[in-house]
Parts: C-alpha cells; structure tokens; sequence
C-alpha cells in the first residue's frame, strides 16, 4: 500500500520530529500552552527533553507522561484501569470507546497502557479541535491521525476510504493499536451510542467485499470510560438549551477551546478504565445474510451492550436517577451526605450558566439526565 496516500492525515514518522520540534520550541503559543499545563517547569528543560526525543513513544515518555500524572494529581480523585482483558502481545487492537475528553479520554489510555507494559495508542482526532498549527502539529507528534470534517459529500466519502485504509494498514501492517471514540463528537446526555456511520467507514477499507469480515481486520476491543463529574457537564447544558431556544446555533471555535481548557483543567473526580475482550468472537456469529442496515445495527448494538455493562457507577449516577424520577429507588447505593454533596455540585454547576433567559429547571433536568443515563444504560446492558 503507498504509504504517500496517508501523508495529509498520519502522525510525524519519526525522522520527521526534530524539525516538527523546532517549529514548536520557535511557537510562542505553544510555549504559552506548555507554561499553563506546566507551571513551574522552565520551558529551556521542556525543549531540552523534546529534542531528546528520537521517536514519538519517548517524546510521551519524557513529555505528555508527566503532564498527564500532573492533571491526574490536581483535577481527579485517580485514575484507575479496573480491567484488563487478555491481551495477545502480538495483536494490535482498535479500542473504541464512550466520549468524555476530548483530549484525556486516549491520554489516559495510553498512559495505563504503558503502565501495563504495552505500547501507546494512535489517536483519531476531528480537524475541527485543530485551530492552531500548533495543535495540529503537537497531536501529530503525539501520534494522532486526523479525522477530516465540513467536507462535501464526494470528498467525506473519499476522506473516509482513505481513513479506513489507514486504519486497516496500521493495524495489520504497522501492527500499532489505535483508540477511537464511538460517535462524532461527545454525547451530550451521556447517552453514550456508536455510530452506524463509523461502522461503515471501517468496513471501507478491508481487503474483501464482507462487512463483517472487514470490522473482523481491527480487532475491536468496546473501552468504557466512566467519570464521576464531567467538568464540562455545565457547558453541555447550556448548549441544551441554547439549541432549544435557536435551532441554527452552532458552537464557535471559542467554545471549542473553552471546552477543551475546562476538560482538562476541571476536576473529574474518579475515572475508571474498563475493557472488554475483543469481539471478533461474536461477530463471527453474526448472521452476515442480513440487509446492510441490520448488520450494522447489529454490530453498533453488541459494542453499545460492551460498553454500558462496564460502566463503573458512582453515587452521583444513582442520585441523579432518583432526582429525576422522584423516587428513592437506589437510596440504598448512596448515603444522606453523599446525597447532599452530589445536590450541591450540580447547584454549583447551575450557578456557572450565565446566559440570557436562563432556564433553570431545563438545565437542571439536563444535568441530572447526564449523571442518570449511563445507569439507565447500564441496567438494561447486564439484563441483557
């Protein structure tokens, strides 16, 4: 496969990262960037440790590594991976998961994963979050691929073969793992489902005409990521309703950012990593004469049903759901100060809106739904 056809999309290979550096060091925005996440560390060490950095797994190791243990330490109550299925060493895995960051969902994976003695993960990333060159070099660094959006019809179809052959090629040729999240954009509601039309651009660059056969190739692995607090959750609602009041509002690049900063810079307070096995096994037994739409919902279904079965739920989930529903049907699952803590953060939260005409009792509403759905979700995936 010609490897050129992925140049506008693929991360730096490595003998391209000492000028990609330089370009970096010379970026008073980057290093504007560096001092906020980095406080404290002189900006001449950060470039020296840069420099130092022969392939894009060190610059992680000496660079991204310690940024991430340090917004653990002042934004999380920890961060754990609480199963680990049984990975073969020599199988690369596309890990497909819920969205919460935009940024930590695959720092953090990369991180447990080097803890656990693996290799880190290549990332798909939308070109929308790239609003700076900056940016959009750094991610390549940090072994990001780009997700090309606001294409025409014609050119998204193209952009998505050319990303599903890159899949396919990293994967099995490369043999690197790759993680990528279940849907376009995070779930507003936490109401956390993949998309049919990701399924459909995996199944595009396969070496056969079978759809299932072509999923089988990237060696899927469903990753449940669960927050105890969204720092972002009040943006989301205020988003809620302000689509509600103007049907045509659509967030700036401004709002991206502010998204980006708050997701990272917020506090989160537990996130738990759970993965389930790799699903080729039951993909095999799926009837491959269905029509095209119900294979795929067939597919987007089973690693729905992987997902929400391993969502860690924390109090907050089962307080949500008894708010929302005025009932007290999990009051067993949390206690009265846990009640009252939970009640206090989301009035806190509520008192973060700011916008004309504020409707309280939507936003609220909206809130609570964030916290209940992955319960909801999770009660009927383990029925199941």
């Amino acid at each position: 496969m010609d490897n050129m056809d992925f140049d506008e999309i693929r991360p730096y290979n490595d003998d391209e990262l000492p000028q990609i550096f330089e370009e970096l060091i010379a970026d008073s925005a980057f290093r504007r960037a560096v001092g906020s996440i980095m406080p404290g560390i002189p900006f001449a060490d950060i470039a020296a440790r840069m420099r130092a950095s022969k392939t894009k797994l060190e610059f992680q190791q000496y660079l991204c590594y310690e940024a991430l243990k340090k917004i653990i330490h002042d934004t999380t109550g920890g961060v754990s991976l609480e199963s680990l299925f049984p990975h073969d060493r020599q199988t690369s895995y596309t890990y497909i998961s819920n969205h919460r960051d935009i940024i930590l969902d695959s720092g953090f994976l990369s991180m447990l994963l080097v803890e656990n003695g693996m290799d880190t993960v290549e990332i798909a990333i939308g070109d929308n979050l790239l609003v700076y060159p900056w940016i959009k070099k750094f991610v390549r660094v940090n072994k990001c691929f780009i997700v090309q959006r606001a294409l025409t019809m014609h050119q998204m179809l193209e952009s998505s073969r050319r990303m599903s052959r890159y899949m396919h090629y990293t994967i099995k040729e490369k043999k690197q793992s790759i993680w990528i999240a279940q849907r376009e954009g995070r779930a507003k509601d936490s109401n956390d489902t993949t998309q049919d039309s990701l399924l459909k651009m995996f199944a595009m660059g396969g070496d056969t005409r079978d759809i299932v056969t072509n999923i089988r190739e990237l060696n899927i692995v469903p990753l449940t990521i669960s927050y105890e607090y969204d720092p972002c959750d009040y943006l989301k609602a205020q988003e809620f309703q302000l689509k509600r009041d103007n049907p045509d509002y659509k967030k700036t690049t401004a709002d991206d950012l502010l998204n980006m900063q708050t997701g990272l810079m917020g506090y989160k307070g537990h996130i738990c990593y759970r993965m389930a096995g790799c699903i080729n096994e039951e993909l095999d037994r799926i009837d491959r004469t269905l029509p095209k739409a119900e294979l795929y919902l067939s597919i987007s279904s089973l690693i729905d049903r992987k997902i929400h079965a391993n969502y860690r739920i924390y109090a907050g989930n089962y307080i949500a759901h008894d708010l929302l529903t005025g009932t007290d049907e999990f009051a067993g699952r949390y206690t009265p100060e846990e009640k009252r803590h939970f009640v206090e953060y989301i009035d806190k939260q509520l008192s973060r809106i700011t916008i004309p005409g504020k409707d309280e009792a939507f936003l609220r509403g909206k809130l609570l739904l964030m916290y209940a759905n992955p319960l909801t979700n999770h009660l009927v995936a383990i029925r199941q």
